[in-house]
């Protein structure tokens, strides 16, 4: 029986040209190889399967072939490559950093490095996941980076690259990979059925590349899983029972009973989702992605962004052209905020079913409904309610040319409207505006404000961490009447107050029966207490100096 390899393997890249959606980087490593002008270190980075090590590998190859191609690829004919390709080359060697991080690790590898070639021009070494080094490892690979045999060429590959000392990435030309686009993976992913001829559906190959999230490698072996799943017939409904993917069917019922206004459907429908098992806040991320593809439908220029599949397209043109654009902003922006809300949230369904009841309000008409309706009419808040000013006095008429005016007559007044609405208004914002002699004033001692301050702090039972502050940091009266001084240890607890100061300040002011109580927040410098991990790793280093010794020796890094 034939040893099965998997279509990552199998399919993985051998030339440059077949490197599937890196196209400047490899065309910058040919150039190097066919003007001779490779560099002494490289650093491939980027996301997880999207050609690093693979690139690194074809480099390696095809700097020792000895007969390159004019366009600067391997031939696979001359006897180094025919050596790579076996597997049997001692012209590259490869370190995973993730197992081998330890200064005696990158001490052997250095004591290799001064050996050169006995075939071929350089020797190259492959250091993969090189974030994974230790501290002292780093310090101790930097010369030979830095100044390398002329037949050593270092290529590091790594996928957190902000994890790397500035130093490392000073000595070493930097390739920044790209996550592959959706495109490019299905006409791959076409490419490998044909070849392992499996029947498939253009748009369940579709799914796959989305399910992928730009990465080559994990869409080969989710292909791999959906063929043993399927029998090797990809059809849309079977990759998205198997891949447990919310199909957007249920995206385009939904707005539909948006644009019918019609709740009862939207919950309906929130409820078979959950029922299968779905996550709410991957059904959220979902309704906004989808509302953000219609959106990009609906104008020529942004089209381009649209990464659906085609068999989808037209439906998704037909559905937003019958949405407004000022609906799908609203729309988009709710359930951004519901996404941000949802892991906080204490009740997640409910948090959904308002984010769908909110959104089937949008452009409801505004009207009393007599009989029970699946309609929820969006309410004006009080705030927009609008004010009903006093009945306007009737406007004394001017008299006609033919009236004769007699002495008993009073004097006419023309008013105009402009000036009669600007009287209006004055009498309104003069009824309203709080007379200073009429509010309380009552005087209030520290302790009674100290009382009252630590009543309201016992009260802010889901605030712990404003709680905390308040009973840690104590109100100090001032000698102006009627303002008092909170003094706090760092600008997040300044902040926290900040933001409670008007419910606060309000509490204060009823309990105090004084209506003129101000507060002032301040940092202040004496006795600072350590708030980041920073701050208390300076304050625990300056208690005991040993400890700095301890993250020398070991290697330590403060997370």
């Amino acid at each position: 029986m034939e040893n099965y390899i998997v279509s990552a393997r199998k399919y993985r890249p051998a030339t440059f040209h077949s490197v599937i959606g890196q196209n400047a980087l490899t065309t910058t490593l040919k150039n190097a190889i066919r003007n001779n002008k490779p560099a002494h270190a490289y650093l491939f980075c980027g996301p997880r399967g999207v050609g690093k090590t693979t690139c690194a590998r074809i480099f390696a190859k095809t700097l020792n072939c000895l007969n390159p191609t004019p366009d600067g690829e391997a031939c696979n004919v001359c006897e180094m490559c025919r050596t790579f390709n076996e597997q049997r080359t001692f012209n590259v060697h490869e370190l995973d950093a993730a197992s081998n991080n330890s200064v005696d690790d990158i001490r052997s590898l250095m004591e290799q490095v001064r050996i050169p070639p006995q075939q071929g021009k350089y020797k190259v070494y492959i250091i993969d996941e090189v974030h994974m080094l230790s501290q002292a490892a780093f310090n101790a690979f930097l010369k030979t980076l830095e100044e390398p045999p002329r037949h050593a060429i270092f290529i590091l590959a790594t996928t957190e690259k902000h994890k790397l000392l500035p130093t490392i990435l000073s000595r070493c030309q930097i390739y920044d990979f790209n996550r592959i686009s959706v495109n490019a993976i299905v006409d791959y992913l076409v490419y490998v059925s044909e070849q392992e001829k499996v029947t498939f559906e253009k748009e369940a190959l579709n799914v796959i590349a989305q399910k992928a999230e730009g990465g080559m490698r994990d869409a080969l072996s989710i292909f791999d899983q959906c063929v043993a799943y399927t029998g090797g017939n990809l059809t849309y409904q079977s990759i998205v029972e198997n891949l447990n993917v919310l199909d957007c069917d249920y995206y385009f019922k939904l707005t539909e009973a948006f644009r019918r206004h019609d709740v009862s459907a939207c919950l309906l429908i929130l409820n078979e989702i959950l029922n299968k098992g779905f996550d709410g806040q991957y059904f959220v991320e979902g309704l906004a992605s989808f509302f953000r593809d219609l959106l990009v439908c609906k104008d020529p220029e942004t089209i381009v962004l649209y990464e659906v599949g085609e068999v989808l397209k037209a439906k998704y043109l037909e559905v937003a052209a019958t949405c407004d654009t000022a609906f799908l902003y609203t729309a988009i922006e709710w359930s951004n905020d519901c996404d941000l809300a949802y892991k906080g949230s204490k009740n997640k369904r409910l948090l959904m079913e308002i984010l769908l009841i909110r959104i089937c309000q949008l452009g409801a008409p505004r009207q009393e409904v007599s009989a029970p309706d699946k309609t929820i009419n969006p309410l004006t808040p009080p705030s927009q309610q609008p004010v009903q000013s006093a009945p306007a006095q009737p406007l004394r008429q001017e008299p006609t040319k033919t009236d004769k005016p007699t002495k008993n007559d009073p004097p006419v007044v023309s008013v105009s409207l402009k000036d009669l609405r600007n009287q209006t208004k004055e009498k309104v914002e003069t009824a309203l505006k709080p007379d200073a002699s009429q509010l309380p004033r009552e005087a209030f001692t520290q302790n009674s404000l100290t009382e009252k301050w630590l009543k309201y702090a016992e009260g802010l039972k889901e605030k712990l961490h404003l709680k905390n502050t308040m009973l840690n940091s104590l109100p100090i009266l001032d000698e102006k009447e009627n303002r008092f001084t909170v003094s706090v240890y760092n600008p997040e607890q300044q902040q926290k107050l900040q933001e409670e100061s008007s419910a606060l300040l309000s509490f204060l002011r009823v309990e105090l029966n004084n209506a003129f109580i101000a507060m002032e927040v301040k940092i202040t410098e004496e006795n600072k207490k350590a708030y980041t991990n920073i701050e208390k790793y300076q304050q625990m280093v300056s208690a005991n100096p040993d400890l700095q010794l301890l993250v020398d020796v070991f290697s330590l890094r403060l997370d």
